[in-house]
């Protein structure tokens, strides 16, 4: 399952400090089966972010995980930028995360992220803590491998989905 992890931070993308939440995510996707082919770091940036994702999609990778710029902040503009990418939403990836998140904190209700499919990949916007991350991607993870074969599936319902 190829997958991409893209970090979303003005301050990673000059350089400064650590990736730990695109580490915490790569790493956390390569242990429930993925295999990671993309790493990138862009700003906080629709011009940055918005063509980051359309490469995954014509490089035709099924899996894209975001984290980081899903907040409140006047900068937090990865879910725009994922709409403006997608074709169809998925709300239940974002639901569930945001329904995880509420058992962690109330803040989860501040989450913005997104959900949603472009061609024949799924982008998923994810909060850029790593204490976050680790908390939410084991939602994700057990549906991974049923998404990958239901977005390479040509229309019917095999799968009864």
């Amino acid at each position: 399952m190829q997958t991409a992890v893209l970090t979303i931070s003005t301050t990673l993308a000059r350089g400064e400090g650590d990736d730990a939440s695109g580490d915490l995510l790569a790493r956390l996707a390569t242990e429930a089966g993925c295999e990671v082919v993309a790493r990138d770091v862009v700003g906080d940036d629709k011009g940055a972010i918005e063509p980051a994702l359309r490469g995954y999609v014509r490089q035709g990778i099924p899996l894209v995980f975001t984290t980081g710029g899903t907040g409140l902040t006047p900068d937090d503009v990865t879910p725009e930028a994922t709409r403006a990418v997608i074709e169809r939403d998925a709300p239940g990836f974002a639901e569930a995360l945001r329904a995880e998140s509420l058992k962690h904190t109330p803040l989860g209700i501040l989450s913005r992220g997104v959900a949603g499919v472009a061609g024949r990949t799924l982008i998923v916007n994810l909060p850029g803590s790593p204490k976050a991350v680790a908390q939410l991607f084991p939602v994700l993870a057990p549906t991974l491998r049923h998404v990958v074969a239901t977005l390479q599936r040509d229309g019917g319902r095999a799968g009864g989905h």
